[in-house]
């Protein structure tokens, strides 16, 4: 059974790829992205770059679990369903997300037609996926947990016997620690530190 805490993604950008068709130049490149203000910040770079192609095509998805996810395909002046969708349809096949993949596109001369035009934006984003580092990385709850220094002993024995991470933490006269949690794993974690006599638990992230 497939882990439902698990996703794919890119940590950094895919080095820049080439499929040529007829003399039309396709430029592949793919980036880890978050926001829709990353998916702009990426197509502003390349339309700099590349200021005499003729179209940027793009699909983006976010998000980690698959009731979360938001996607989008543009196919920037080509005819409907002929770049954008490809695009997309390589991110689904690979199964990654939080990702943008920009096909850019410099015209030959030649008229690839729906079919071609197809081919090369599915071509262009699935070299630049093979390009790219693809990692799992588990999906996380953060928590807070408040104590004094008294119970010091107490909340790192079970930090310590359930192997959890602990991304941040105070250790003073009153004390917190910011413990990473799968989300799996997270409920029963919760409940926990929840019962401990004088030991506050509240989630960081939605």
């Amino acid at each position: 059974m497939k882990d439902t805490d698990i996703y794919k993604t890119i940590t950094k950008p895919s080095p820049e790829v080439l499929f040529k068709d007829r003399n039309s130049k396709f430029f592949g490149y793919a980036f880890p992205v978050t926001s829709e203000d990353e998916v702009k910040h990426h197509i502003d770079v390349l339309k700099k770059q590349h200021h005499q192609a003729r179209h940027w095509c793009y699909a983006y998805q976010f998000g980690m679990q698959e009731e979360d996810l938001v996607y989008r395909a543009n196919d920037d002046g080509e005819p409907n369903n002929s770049a954008g969708m490809p695009i997309y349809g390589q991110i689904q096949s690979f199964e990654v997300t939080n990702i943008l993949i920009v096909v850019v596109r410099y015209f030959g001369g030649t008229k690839l037609g729906v079919g071609g035009l197809i081919n090369a934006y599915k071509t262009g984003a699935q070299l630049a996926l093979e390009a790219s580092t693809i990692i799992s990385k588990t999906v996380n709850i953060d928590y807070a947990i408040s104590f004094d220094y008294k119970n010091m002993n107490k909340v790192m024995r079970i930090v310590k016997e359930k192997h959890l991470n602990i991304i941040n933490q105070t250790l003073e006269l009153s004390c917190e620690i910011i413990i990473s949690v799968r989300l799996k794993d997270a409920q029963s974690i919760f409940e926990i530190f929840d019962a401990l006599y004088e030991i506050n638990i509240k989630k960081l992230n939605d």
